[in-house]
């Protein structure tokens, strides 16, 4: 393991900060607790990495406020992506509701409405 902060995953709604760093304080100096709230998970700052080694050791898959402990080596968060949309409504043709690959007015093989209306086919909704 190369860092010391720890991934707590399926936390019980109820536990505080105070009482996740006295479980993990017995690895280990505990530097830093970060529940976030209301989603049953949070992060564990370990002094050493080889006091989080241990706690993750010990503590993964071990039953706490009624739970079973999922934790493993924290990660950094994945960074998020700005770029084209992929749905919606009118996402630039890549398989919104109005495109011709696969939305609700892809009808007959992917052809649009407007096209139909072009040829004088007449619009059926199918």
């Amino acid at each position: 393991m190369q860092g010391s902060r720890l991934y707590v995953g399926n936390l019980n709604y109820s536990v505080t900060d105070e009482q996740l760093k006295e479980l993990f304080a017995k690895f280990g100096e505990v530097v830093k607790v970060d529940i976030i709230q209301g989603k049953g998970f949070g992060f564990i700052e370990m002094a050493t990495a080889e006091a989080a080694e241990k706690a993750k050791t010990e503590l993964n898959e071990t039953e706490f406020e009624g739970r079973k402990l999922r934790i493993d080596e924290a990660r950094p968060p994945k960074p998020r992506s700005f770029g084209p949309s992929r749905g919606g409504y009118s996402s630039g043709g890549r398989g919104g509701y109005g495109s011709s690959r696969g939305g609700y007015n892809s009808k007959r093989g992917g052809q649009r409405r407007d096209n139909r209306r072009e040829r004088g086919t007449r619009d059926r909704g199918y």
